[in-house]
């Protein structure tokens, strides 16, 4: 099966600071198959078979911490996951100068769609979906000071999800499936 670990808050501002190449050499040693690794922020595509995402969200966290110090967390999906997720997202949405669009992955924790009663949406600025493992929100960028998107930081919720823009979401999707042929 193929899946994404997505990490939460490494190289970001200067904190949290992982070289990539050691961290698919992290996840190699722990045993997971076809490393590949996209951009800084904490994408990582590999293979296993026979391990539940929990489990692989626990062994990876633990190998995080033992060879960097750090305590990051660390959320899988497979494939199937992440193709339900895009698809979801309306083909018009992206993230450019016109147009801040996000997929916010979410901890198994709070995966319901309850969890859009704790945000604050603005009618008429924000469109807000949920769909099994993520909250896609977009706002036009003329209208970002007034989204309730900025609102999210700082919050409860903040701390148990781990943002990608729609573009890069995307490219994550691309890289899965080239991965599994």
């Amino acid at each position: 099966m193929v899946y994404i670990a997505l990490l939460r808050g490494i190289n970001v501002g200067g904190k949290n600071k992982i070289d990539m190449k050691l961290l698919k050499q992290t996840f190699e040693q722990v045993g997971v198959n076809d490393v590949v690794t996209y951009i800084n922020t904490g994408n990582i595509i590999f293979s296993k078979i026979d391990t539940s995402q929990v489990e692989l969200s626990r062994i990876l966290e633990e190998a995080i911490h033992n060879d960097f110090g750090l305590q990051i967390k660390v959320v899988v999906r497979s494939v199937d996951d992440v193709r339900r997720i895009i698809n979801a997202i309306p083909e018009t949405w992206k993230n450019d100068n016109e147009m801040k669009s996000d997929v916010m992955f979410l901890w198994d924790e709070i995966d319901d769609e309850s969890v859009l009663e704790n945000l604050e949406i603005k009618p008429n600025i924000d469109t807000v979906k949920y769909i099994p493992g993520a909250i896609l929100w977009s706002v036009d960028k003329k209208n970002v000071s007034k989204s309730g998107m900025s609102k999210i930081i700082g919050s409860k919720i903040y701390k148990q999800i781990t943002v990608r823009n729609v573009n890069t979401a995307r490219k994550i999707y691309e890289l899965m499936q080239t991965h599994s042929r």
